[in-house]
């Protein structure tokens, strides 16, 4: 069974920091294209980086920062400079191939998400 399980979400205040975490099972993550997306209700989700190709959203480059640790099988989201823009449900996911940007379709796995709320 394929899981994606997110951690290191929390509330914090602007300026302030998290890391995420995506542990994967049943993937090995070398072998897909791994990304976050974030979701806000009423709003579509959004790409907000992909590891694989090195793709940022303009809304987040320069504060945050996605890695990979192939030894752990796990995915990183270094979240830096948080504003309360960034308040959204984050999810990992993993595609077979990667696609244009932070395009949500054609991946295959998600995890369940985890919250970041930013307060001013």
């Amino acid at each position: 069974q394929v899981q994606l399980v997110e951690s290191g979400g929390g509330s914090v205040q602007a300026g302030g920091s998290l890391r995420l975490s995506c542990a994967a099972s049943g993937i090995t993550v070398s072998r897909y294209c791994m990304g976050w997306f974030r979701q806000t209700p009423g709003k579509e989700r959004e790409g907000v980086a992909v590891v694989t190709t090195g793709w940022y959203a303009s809304s987040v480059k320069g504060r945050f920062t996605i890695s990979q640790d192939n030894a752990k099988n796990t995915l990183f989201l270094q979240m830096n400079n948080l504003k309360p823009e960034d308040t959204a449900m984050y999810y990992c996911a993993a595609g077979l191939t990667c696609l244009n940007g932070g395009q949500d379709f054609g991946y295959n796995y998600w995890g369940q998400g985890t919250q970041v709320t930013v307060s001013s």
